[in-house]
């Protein structure tokens, strides 16, 4: 039902992703969880595959392949591993800023690194003691001549350890006109980072902190105009954020529904096949309904976005639904699986840990819920799917 948003270029885009991450990411994952380690190795394989720049313009060396291939990309990654679906949909997320708001200079240096796979873009917003009030941040950006000088702390930064290149959003005034936004290398005098942190789940995957003291940045270095910072971050979490997550909530889920449905056929009980119990067949059809339901939301917000049409509250349902879908189709699997579910070689352990950490980041479902309802009334702002909307159609993918 959702293939009447795909193309053929969709498809072959699909088969290829897939076998990479069969043949490549798989082997991996036992290791991942094993150790709990960043993994730079697939991350530095997976950008190298040109995906990092699957919406970046190909006049700067991207796919220009839009949103619904994206959600594609991070969807078959995250059906294998749901960290390097992560790894794909942070820096993904990264790009947004420099495509919505970046100048022709910033766009020239910048988008053919990440095009090309040797620059991991990240973004960086969230603070401790502000969480999702990007109003509430305290970090600074003091102007000294050519110079801003960034102090605070971020937490939460998707790719933390591995990325190259983050984009930052501190407070250079008063209000919510007082925030902008600036790119800070990897290796910039005054910023460092904290020890990685072992998780719930997403192992490989990083979401650490960056320290910033004194930490001196050119001018040429903002994002846009100064007082931009919220509409960088606002617009960032809705057009990338959102729909990213919606499709790592659906590789997830997508996966604990395969192993489900497998693990139904091969257990016997009472003589016949585990999904010939009337209790377990209602359950596999709910689980089959939640992913088919996921993916029509996933899949319709990504095909308006790349539409050009107004579809923030879309892209809202996606999050939403994807995330909220996934959480009651893992519990469901879980008691299908009953005891041998909890034994660490079968995955959905790490599927029901994964899925969990999809909750919080670019709104938690009260946030989406808050959001639609204003929407419904009348009382939204304005989208920012309008606002930024893509004039043209994404190219044709090449074949594999």
């Amino acid at each position: 039902m959702s293939d009447v948003y795909l193309e053929e270029r969709h498809h072959h885009l699909r088969a290829q992703v897939r076998a990479f991450a069969e043949s490549k990411v798989a082997p991996r994952v036992a290791d991942m969880e094993r150790t709990g380690a960043v993994e730079t190795e697939l991350a530095s394989a997976i950008a190298q595959q040109g995906w990092i720049g699957v919406t970046i313009d190909k006049a700067y060396g991207g796919m220009g392949a839009g949103h619904l291939a994206k959600t594609i990309v991070i969807e078959e990654l995250s059906r294998i591993s749901g960290a390097m679906g992560a790894v794909a949909q942070a820096s993904q997320l990264g790009v947004a800023k420099l495509v919505h708001f970046g100048s022709d200079r910033q766009k020239r240096e910048w988008l053919p690194k990440i095009a090309d796979g040797s620059c991991l873009p990240t973004i960086a917003v969230t603070e401790a003691e502000a969480g999702s009030h990007v109003l509430g941040m305290q970090m600074t950006a003091h102007r000294e001549g050519r110079h801003y000088v960034l102090n605070g702390r971020k937490v939460y930064v998707g790719n933390s350890h591995i990325g190259d290149l983050h984009g930052v959003v501190a407070r250079t005034g008063d209000g919510s006109q007082g925030l902008s936004a600036f790119l800070v290398e990897a290796d910039r005098p005054g910023l460092t980072l904290s020890a990685h942190r072992q998780a719930l789940g997403l192992h490989g995957f990083s979401f650490g902190e960056l320290h910033f003291t004194d930490c001196r940045i050119p001018v040429g270095n903002r994002i846009g105009r100064e007082g931009e910072g919220r509409d960088v971050a606002y617009s960032s979490s809705v057009l990338y954020g959102r729909p990213n997550l919606a499709a790592v909530a659906l590789g997830i889920h997508q996966a604990t529904f395969e192993q489900t449905v497998a693990f139904t056929r091969e257990r016997i009980r009472y003589g016949r096949q585990l999904h010939d119990l009337s209790n377990i067949k209602l359950k596999v059809g709910q689980l089959q309904s939640r992913v088919m339901t996921a993916r029509l939301a996933a899949y319709h917000a990504a095909h308006l976005l790349d539409a050009g049409v107004a579809c923030d509250a879309e892209l809202m349902s996606a999050k939403l639904i994807n995330v909220e879908l996934a959480l009651d189709s893992a519990r469901a699997a879980m008691e299908i699986h009953a005891a041998a579910g909890l034994l660490t070689d079968v995955p959905l352990g790490r599927y029901l840990r994964d899925a969990h950490h999809i909750f919080a980041p670019a709104g938690t479902s009260d946030i989406q819920v808050l959001r639609l309802a204003e929407f419904a009334l009348g009382q939204d702002k304005g989208q920012w799917s309008q606002r930024l909307a893509t004039v043209r159609s994404p190219s044709p993918l090449p074949l594999p």
